[in-house]
C-alpha cells in the first residue's frame, strides 16, 4: 500500500513538472533598441547632391556639418560675413553618420575647413562617451584620408534643458574629443561652459521651446566661439 502511494505521488509531481515546463513564461524580456542605420538618411544626402547639381561647388570653402543644430542654423551666412560656406547639417543625425557620408558631403567640396556637430543624439540613444569618441575620431580620419591636414572643428556637445539627465554623459564625451583633439591638430570649440548658468545648468533662455535647439541668442554664442577658430586659418 505504501508502495502504491509513493507511486503515485511520483507519477503527479511528474505530470506538474512537464505542464509546468511546457507554459510559456509570461514575463518576458523586452526586445533590444533599434538602432536606425545611416542609410536612413539617404534622401538627406540625395537632396543635397541635387542642390549641387543646380549650384556650382565652390571649393575653398568651410564646410559646416553635423546635426540639426548645424541644419538650423539659419544665420550662418549673415554670422560669418565675407566667408564661403556650405551648411551640410542633416537632422537627427549622429556622428558616424557623418562618417558614413563624408565621401558625398565634405571630399567633394574639397573644403578649406570643417566645422563639426554632433554628439548629443548618440547620447541620448545610448551611445557612450568613449564610442562618441571613437566615432568622431573616426570621422577625423575619413575627412584627412581624403584631405590630409585638413583643419577640422569640433563644437562641443551643448547642455540642452530637455535632455539635462545626461549632462554627465556630455561633460565625459566633451573631455575625451578635448583630449583627442589637443594630440590631433582638431579644434575645440567650447560652447558647453558658456550655456550654463551660474548654478550649473543649461540656460534655457537660449534654446527654442522644445528644450533641445537653439534660438538666436543660443547661436550667437555659438557664433562668438566659432568666429575666432574661423579668422586664424
Amino acid at each position: 500500500m505504501i508502495r502504491f502511494v509513493l507511486l503515485s505521488c511520483l507519477v503527479f509531481l511528474g505530470a506538474c513538472a512537464t505542464h509546468t515546463a511546457n507554459t510559456p513564461s509570461t514575463s518576458t524580456a523586452p526586445p533590444p533598441p533599434v538602432v536606425a542605420d545611416s542609410s536612413q538618411f539617404e534622401a538627406d544626402i540625395a537632396a543635397f547632391e541635387q542642390a549641387d547639381a543646380l549650384v556650382r561647388r565652390m571649393p575653398g570653402s568651410v564646410v559646416f556639418v553635423g546635426s540639426s543644430s548645424i541644419r538650423l542654423w539659419d544665420s550662418l551666412h549673415d554670422d560669418f560675413p565675407g566667408v564661403a560656406l556650405i551648411n551640410r547639417g542633416f537632422g537627427g543625425s549622429r556622428v558616424r553618420d557623418s562618417t558614413y557620408y563624408a565621401d558625398r558631403i565634405v571630399a567633394p567640396y574639397q573644403p578649406r575647413a570643417v566645422v563639426f556637430y554632433a554628439g548629443d543624439n548618440d547620447l541620448f540613444e545610448g551611445r557612450t562617451p568613449l564610442q562618441v569618441r571613437d566615432d568622431f575620431v573616426s570621422f577625423v580620419e575619413r575627412v584627412r584620408e581624403a584631405q590630409p591636414g585638413l583643419p577640422i572643428a569640433f563644437i562641443a556637445i551643448k547642455p540642452s534643458p530637455s535632455r539635462a539627465a545626461l549632462l554627465p554623459k556630455v561633460r565625459e564625451a566633451n573631455a575625451r574629443v578635448r583630449a583627442y583633439a589637443k594630440d590631433h591638430d582638431v579644434a575645440y570649440l567650447d560652447v558647453y561652459l558658456p550655456m550654463l548658468d551660474a548654478q550649473g545648468q543649461p540656460r534655457e533662455e537660449l534654446f527654442v521651446e522644445d528644450g533641445l535647439h537653439l534660438n538666436a541668442s543660443g547661436y550667437a554664442i555659438w557664433t562668438g566661439v566659432v568666429r575666432p577658430w574661423l579668422s586664424g586659418l
